[in-house]
């Protein structure tokens, strides 16, 4: 491992050095070779879903696999980032000081970002696209449920690139084992930023025991809040789709929680939906009373469940919700349903999550929906980089201060 990170570390200084038009045409290989070996990835990838399936739950699965469409997505997201602006060399600011020193703040690549991820082989490719735009080499390391995609994704990338740019600026780990997790995760003389994409557990592992600068990211206990004075037909639609569309995502909603005095009208129109949609709900003491559902624990409130589950509470105001989100979120993505602006500025001014919406899924908290081409993760923490993270979020900035034989008195 040291001496693929050596080799990977190496290759950093060498993609410096490019031009934005010959990362535009690196890029434009990945995407041309992802479509001309579409059927060998598929092959592979459907080895990986053979092996996991019995293994990890039916929403995970999802994750897992790819089809043509998703392929062509990737190859479409990849065209998206090349029509991104190119940040590296960027002149952030310009200061012209009373000694005739001109001191310019200049955006840099980090250099080298590693990905530590579970059953999404997407991720490789949407870290590579990035990694490449900002000047960044990419250190990949996927989940044993994904390793077959993984490696033949990588192994189709590098192949592309190899006669523009050293092809070790993408670096897959292949090694599945958690000995060799913790032994990246001490790597910081060839990493300069590790960047987890996945579960709760593993997000927590990462930032437990990492070495390495980190960036906190992805665990998702999204709430959706059906405010007294909501559309409840626009409510429900919301729900369904912020639930139902994927529900092993970071931004599916985990918890709904239902003013009190529409909680006759909603939460009926909510179970009869979710019934058809076998979504089950968990209910607290007031929600039971007024539909028919497993009860909630206090712990199904701190839960993502990755999965086709709902918790849902009955709130007194808006006060009480607010409060709810801010104690059991994991600060990811909330969403209120209100006609009533005071309702949805409270909202959205106190709770302390990374993305707030009023009258709108959840769903969109997702690089490709904020306009920033594919992304590199949603971050819940605040330094340096909150909420979808693109190219801006991956690069750092440096000083270059020129002067004509100043010295200092």
């Amino acid at each position: 491992m040291e001496e693929l990170l050596k080799r990977c570390k190496i290759a950093s200084y060498e993609l410096e050095l490019l031009s934005e038009d010959r990362i535009n045409e690196a890029l434009g290989r990945i995407r041309d070779a992802l479509i001309e070996n579409k059927n060998k990835i598929l092959e592979e990838n459907q080895k990986d879903v053979l092996v996991a399936k019995g293994v990890v739950k039916d929403s995970l699965i999802d994750r897992l696999t790819l089809n043509e469409k998703r392929i062509m997505d990737l190859a479409k997201s990849i065209d998206e980032v090349i029509a991104l602006p190119f940040y590296p060399g960027e002149v952030i600011e310009e200061i012209k000081r009373p000694n005739g020193l001109v001191i310019k703040k200049v955006r840099v690549p980090i250099g080298v970002i590693a990905s530590i991820f579970e059953a999404r082989p997407n991720v490789s490719v949407d870290i590579t696209a990035l990694g490449l735009k900002t000047l960044n080499a990419v250190v990949l390391k996927g989940g044993k449920e994904a390793i077959r995609t993984n490696i033949v994704l990588c192994n189709v990338m590098r192949d592309a690139i190899k006669d523009i740019v050293n092809p070790d600026v993408i670096t897959l780990i292949e090694s599945t084992n958690r000995e060799d997790t913790n032994k990246l995760l001490t790597m910081k003389d060839y990493i300069d930023i590790m960047i987890p994409r996945g579960s709760k557990g593993l997000i927590n592992y990462v930032v437990s025991n990492s070495k390495i600068p980190f960036i906190e990211t992805g665990a998702g206990n999204c709430h959706l809040y059906v405010h007294e004075k909501a559309n409840l037909d626009m409510a429900l639609n919301i729900a369904v789709n912020a639930k139902y569309q994927r529900p092993s995502v970071c931004n599916a909603i985990e918890n709904i929680l239902v003013d009190k005095s529409i909680a006759n009208k909603f939460l009926p129109m909510l179970k009869k939906k979710f019934d058809e949609l076998n979504i089950e709900i968990r209910g607290d003491k007031e929600t039971k009373e007024i539909i028919s559902c497993n009860e909630a624990t206090e712990e199904d409130f701190f839960t993502e469940y990755n999965d086709y589950i709902v918790s849902v509470k009955v709130v007194n105001n808006v006060s009480e919700a607010i409060k709810h989100i801010n104690i059991h979120s994991t600060k990811h993505s909330e969403a209120i349903v209100t006609e009533d602006d005071f309702a949805a500025c409270r909202f959205m001014n106190e709770i302390d999550s990374a993305c707030l919406y009023h009258n709108a899924s959840t769903r969109f908290t997702d690089g490709g929906c904020f306009g920033f081409g594919a992304e590199i993760g949603i971050s819940t923490a605040k330094l340096h980089a909150r909420g979808p993270m693109g190219l801006k979020e991956i690069t750092t900035y440096k000083y270059k201060i020129y002067g004509k034989g100043q010295v200092r008195e």
